[in-house]
């Protein structure tokens, strides 16, 4: 029988992190929940066992069930009648297992009927599910959701909704309409408040993954005469009570098994979640940081499918007498494909141990006051987070489109026919780099944190914590090219001009992606010795890259911008 978690060591390397004492110890509260729940953990190996046996859950699951059903689900895909999405009949039945499994609010705490996981563990369970069928992982993502009714809505609220999820309820969020993408600030759903205090909602919201959900997170505009973000408010709409309907589902490119919905509500009923006004500033902020580590997850689960589909066939194909992946070209090709890989899934799983880290101590915070050292410490992680977060998402996502194109090319004219899945993969791997944020939008977040040194900072962090032996050349090299990415942020910022900066923020973004990515393999490597040759070949393909960029960077004149249309 399959297993997606136990066929992949990687996975367990990174679930075993130093940093993961800590983390289990904040996220238990030191193990106190033993005494109150028999299934808690009683100490930390307790504790990772706990993890271990539910990844191998989700791995059998993903294996047997949602990966088996993935090419009849994409055939089928979802469908709409009489104002309600249909799934496949596939997803039907993943959906089902997966409650039966116990694998729904696995974050949540166990007040709620959740499995208090870290964000870790939690994220490689979706690193696993979007490697059997990238499109369910959106349906079963979704339960992140719950983090923000958790976050942000009363005990109330909490008491009521958090334990469906865990029970397996869907959810969504909904944020885009047909004239709000990305700009969200420009959102017209109007919520009414009535004069018993209830709220409605009315308007159209437009591409809603998994639309016709149990329940929902909506951003609405609550304040009249407001055109502009501070006149939103997050809402909770729950499906039992009526009044939204689907009147479509588009037609997509790929991941056809989760229906992306348009919405039309009519006096739906809802309740505010939080308070008026800070439905954009804070409440969607810190939603979509949670939905773009997810489909950091999702995208590294596509590259891992894709890469595993180029090597089965590399193996079994034969031309000229013997079997492609002995020609120089194709081993290359799956050298790299497998660095892109481990590279995007290392900076995952850092990403997430920053995320589980400053979010224990919120979590904390909620039950006592922090002490300074703890303090400290959350805004050290979470500015870290920040910085990785888009990072993950956008450098990830695009590592993912690549493979998958790849994986085609290795496939040859096999790839460009339905007959093998890597053409369902090139199909779902294209949206990762354009929901929840598109590139460009994550090179936006990412380009302060290259203007203000915290990637540098990080960089040397990585650093200095040495590295001998077969790895000390490759640390040299990295050394190196952390000062050619130093001059080349000197030399752009020093010239004071904002739309030359922007012009260049992908370049500078990309280069200190590839020095953190590069030295994350590194630190793998030094402690695994199965990412050696991804630390290898990974450093040459940075400095390739980081070369590029930098040369481009120190032979362009700012008054060439124009030739570009800026």
């Amino acid at each position: 029988m399959a297993n997606f978690y136990t066929d992949n060591p990687e996975l367990r390397h990174h679930l075993h992190h130093p940093l993961m004492e800590k983390i289990v110890a904040l996220k238990e509260r030191n193990f106190s929940q033993a005494e109150a729940y028999d299934y808690a953990p009683r100490n930390f190996e307790d504790a990772m066992d706990n993890y271990e046996k539910v990844l191998e859950i989700v791995g059998e699951v993903c294996g047997n069930t949602i990966a088996a059903n993935a090419e009849a689900v994409d055939h089928q895909g979802a469908s709409c009648a009489d104002g309600r999405a249909i799934y496949a009949d596939g997803t039907v039945e993943n959906l089902d297992v997966c409650r039966k499994a116990g694998l729904m609010g696995m974050s949540m705490p166990r007040r709620f009927g959740g499995l208090n996981f870290p964000i870790t563990p939690y994220i490689m369970a979706a690193d696993i599910v979007s490697r059997a069928d990238t499109g369910f992982e959106n349906l079963w993502g979704l339960q992140d959701c719950a983090e923000t009714l958790y976050e942000f809505g009363s005990e109330e609220q909490r008491a009521k909704y958090i334990p469906r999820v865990c029970e397996g309820e869907t959810m969504s969020m909904d944020l885009t309409e047909p004239d709000a993408g990305s700009d969200l600030q420009s959102v017209m759903l109007k919520a009414t408040q009535k004069e018993d205090g209830t709220w409605v909602l009315n308007g159209v919201k437009r591409f809603i993954t998994n639309g016709d959900s149990d329940i929902h997170l909506v951003l609405a505009r609550s304040e009249d005469g407001t055109k502009d973000g501070r006149g939103l408010s997050m809402f909770i709409y729950d499906k039992r009570n009526g009044g939204v309907n689907v009147r479509r589902i588009e037609n997509k490119m790929g991941i056809k098994g989760s229906p992306t919905c348009e919405l039309v509500y009519k006096n739906a009923p809802a309740e505010l979640c939080g308070s008026r006004r800070m439905g954009l500033i804070k409440y969607v902020m810190a939603l979509m940081n949670g939905a773009r580590l997810g489909i950091a997850a999702q995208s590294v689960g596509v590259s891992e499918l894709a890469w595993r589909e180029a090597l089965q066939y590399a193996k079994e194909r034969r031309q000229f007498g013997k079997a492609i992946i002995e020609f120089p070209a194709v081993s290359e090709m799956l050298a790299v494909m497998k660095a892109k890989l481990d590279a995007s899934r290392s900076l995952l799983y850092e990403t997430a141990r920053f995320v589980d880290m400053y979010k224990a101590y919120e979590d904390i915070a909620r039950e006592r006051k922090l002490n300074e050292e703890e303090r400290a410490e959350m805004k050290h992680y979470s500015r870290l987070a920040d910085a990785l977060t888009p990072m993950a998402k956008g450098l990830g996502s695009e590592y993912c489109n690549q493979n998958a194109y790849d994986c085609i090319q290795i496939h040859g004219g096999s790839g460009f026919m339905k007959d093998y899945a890597c053409e369902r993969i090139y199909r779902d791997a294209r949206i990762t780099s354009i929901y929840e944020g598109t590139t460009q939008l994550q090179v936006v977040a990412a380009i302060r944190h290259v203007t203000t040194g915290s990637y540098r900072t990080l960089i040397d962090s990585y650093a200095a914590q040495g590295f001998a032996g077969e790895l000390a050349p490759i640390a040299e090299k990295l050394a190196k090219l952390t000062e050619t990415y130093s001059a080349a942020v000197e030399k752009v910022t020093a010239v004071n001009n904002q739309a030359y900066l922007d012009f260049m923020a992908r370049r500078l973004v990309e280069m200190a992606g590839n020095l953190v990515m590069s030295y994350l393999l590194l630190l793998d490597a030094k402690n695994c010795e199965s990412f050696r040759n991804s630390a290898v070949v990974y450093s040459n393909l940075a400095a390739a890259e980081i070369t590029k960029h930098a040369e481009f960077i120190n032979s362009f004149d700012p008054a060439e911008l124009a030739a570009y249309g800026i």
